[in-house]
């Protein structure tokens, strides 16, 4: 189980400054927001982390994402460039960040500009007691069947796999680099893939602790989950994995 702290608590923090940070975006078809993410990030990381790289896994886009990070990384040496000539998936784009990360913390966030970076700080202040710190969104901005859907999945995954997490695909994940060696890769390519990688952690018994950050509304680009497709390929990986049967 992980440990819930929530944002904001009493409880003291231990440092709020990464020596080593890999902070990478999934990006598909986000050219209205992307130039805006990565500003962003480029402005916050330097006030908590002395070594960082910013990543953008551009998953086949069609529009002008790839284009417009490739330029941004002509003039900031922190941002980095990693792209998929198709679309793959966001399980896959996932993979991709993982594997590209080369600090010894890594984090993951969407591109679409739902979350702060500003609240990292809260999350590396918990590093100290627990190698994997993932954010849950406090009150989740996103449409009401959306809602619906995420608290039947959280609810089939916590029945089918025993995993008590409160909020599994936050989009806003911290992790010690080392404790994600004895699980990658992974396989999914689509929803799935946060589910499979927090249930990999908690087999082999990896500490993990949640911390709330906020969650708000998307004003560019149209959400890509909760399709039809979607929900039915997560089915699969769901019943596959509990099976002990390769996802891929």
């Amino acid at each position: 189980m992980a440990r819930r702290i929530t944002s904001g608590g009493s409880e003291a923090l231990a440092s709020e400054r990464a020596a080593s940070l890999s902070v990478f975006f999934p990006a598909y078809n986000e050219q209205d927001i992307i130039a805006k993410t990565v500003e962003n990030a480029s402005k916050i990381l330097p006030r908590f982390a002395d070594d960082y790289e910013i990543i953008v896994v551009d998953d086949g886009s069609a529009d002008a994402t790839a284009v417009m990070v490739e330029e941004m990384a002509k003039h900031d040496p922190h941002v980095r460039l990693v792209r998929h000539a198709r679309n793959r998936g966001y399980g896959a784009a996932l993979r991709t960040g993982f594997e590209s990360a080369r600090k010894e913390l890594v984090f993951f966030s969407d591109a679409d500009g739902q979350f702060d970076l500003a609240e990292l700080p809260g999350l590396l202040g918990l590093l100290d007691r627990a190698p994997v710190v993932l954010g849950y969104r406090i009150r989740r901005n996103d449409p009401a069947h959306r809602l619906f859907i995420a608290k039947v999945y959280n609810l089939v995954i916590r029945t089918v796999f025993g995993l008590k997490v409160r909020d599994i695909d936050c989009a806003f994940k911290l992790f010690r680099k080392e404790a994600l060696a004895g699980v990658l890769p992974l396989e999914s390519n689509g929803a799935f893939i946060s589910s499979e990688l927090l249930i990999k952690l908690r087999r082999r018994d990896v500490p993990m602790v949640e911390r709330g950050v906020h969650h708000y509304p998307r004003t560019t680009g149209v959400s890509k989950g909760a399709t039809p497709k979607v929900i039915l390929k997560t089915i699969r990986d769901v019943i596959r994995l509990r099976m002990g049967k390769p996802l891929t």
